[in-house]
């Protein structure tokens, strides 16, 4: 027997809204549990005070200054490298094994796990250079493992720019570089900050790389080579020896409700930009 076109649409469109209802069922399930488990933690005292006794006392404090240490140094080598090489790929070269390689070497980048890429920093940055276990072995592993993140999704969004804007710049004398600085780059801003954003989340929960090369040190972060434990890695030691599910649950809150924090600033910012651009 065949279905009627209409019964198909309606069946389709069924089967496509209970799929979007259940993903975000489950979303705010998870994000109404943790956060009912975790904010009658948080509290003044919890937020500003250092851990101690293992973390079973005091507060968070290092952990939060260790996960924007971090995180900032990750983004700050990664992003101009990735963004760079997204504008060479589409801007400056044409396709050819070039950039047919670079891709590749792109994609096969973000189907390593973590922990590989944990060993990886381990043996180059904490034993090889020695780095140590410090916030800039940790910020440059993470660095590794979020550039091809930011090249594919800064590609995507440099090739969505209409090409009549380039002609447009061209053909009233501006140079390549103009043209991509004036044209290219505001318009393609919202979607490179939007893959600079999912590499900060990335950053941020990441524990396998992290702990392998930043360390677990509970103290506060005095330099780019002192020792660190991110909020990631505090959770994941807290919950794994069962120290107290009530400050892990309390540190998974905090991380979440810091994760919505960045990217509404930053979104915010980015449309404020690209208003007074136009």
């Amino acid at each position: 027997m065949r279905m009627s076109p209409r019964l198909s649409q309606n069946l389709a469109r069924a089967v496509i809204w209970a799929s979007a209802v259940l993903v975000i069922g489950l979303l705010l399930f998870i994000l109404a549990f943790i956060l009912a488990k975790g904010l009658p933690t948080l509290s003044w005292d919890f937020l500003t005070q250092n851990p101690s006794d293992m973390g079973r006392g005091g507060g968070i404090l290092s952990t939060i200054a260790s996960t924007l240490f971090v995180t900032l140094v990750a983004v700050v080598v990664a992003t101009p490298f990735g963004v760079g090489t997204a504008f060479y790929l589409t801007e400056y070269t044409r396709e050819g094994r070039m950039t047919r390689f670079i891709r590749f070497g792109a994609e096969s980048l973000a189907a390593i796990p973590s922990i590989v890429y944990g060993l990886f920093g381990f043996i180059f940055f904490v034993i090889t250079l020695k780095m140590g276990w410090s916030v800039l072995s940790g910020g440059l592993t993470l660095a590794v493992m979020i550039l091809p993140t930011i090249i594919r999704t800064s590609e995507e969004a440099i090739r969505t720019v209409p090409k009549m804007y380039r002609d447009v710049g061209f053909s009233l004398g501006a140079t390549k570089w103009q043209t991509i600085a004036t044209t290219v780059v505001p318009s393609a801003l919202p979607g490179i900050v939007t893959g600079i954003i999912l590499a900060i989340g990335r950053c941020v929960a990441e524990t396998a790389a992290v702990i392998l090369t930043a360390g677990s040190a509970l103290q506060l972060p005095t330099s780019l080579f002192s020792p660190a434990r991110t909020m990631a890695v505090h959770f994941y030691i807290m919950a794994r020896e069962g120290i107290s599910m009530e400050r892990a649950y309390g540190t998974a809150a905090l991380l979440i409700l810091l994760i919505l924090v960045i990217n509404v600033a930053v979104n915010l910012l980015v449309n404020r930009f690209v208003a007074k651009g136009r």
